[in-house]
């Protein structure tokens, strides 16, 4: 294998995003929408899967994550614990609730559910061409 393969292997390996949501339709959906467009994605029902991911060497170039979830840390707090992890990591935020302050908090674009495909796809592409 020359250096041109490796080059184009490197150059041809799609964005992956980690999807975090504890509503398995709401996962599945977003999922979808995301794969439809051309990333990979790696589907977590809960922060300490998003967290046990983050800790493996498998590439995630960007978070979308719900923020209210039932059990444990929600998304706003699982982001700040993911940059721990991957300081430059990427995130997207989805939420079904009007959360007071996550504006204020968030560490990226917050969407609400349900999500619009073209906007959710929009609003990853410009996260990910952010410096």
């Amino acid at each position: 294998m020359d250096l041109s393969t490796i080059e184009a292997g490197v150059a041809c390996r799609r964005t992956q995003i980690l999807l975090v949501d504890d509503d398995e339709v709401s996962c599945i959906a977003i999922g979808r929408i995301l794969r439809e467009a051309g990333f990979g994605v790696t589907s977590a029902h809960g922060f300490q899967t998003a967290l046990k991911v983050l800790e493996t060497e498998q590439p995630v170039d960007l978070l979308v994550t719900d923020i209210v979830m039932r059990a444990g840390v929600n998304g706003i707090a699982l982001s700040r614990m993911a940059r721990l992890r991957r300081r430059n990591l990427k995130v997207v935020y989805v939420t079904g609730y009007d959360v007071p302050g996550a504006e204020r908090e968030a560490l990226g674009p917050i969407l609400r559910k349900p999500v619009d495909g073209a906007l959710l796809v929009r609003k990853v592409e410009q996260a990910l061409a952010a410096a």
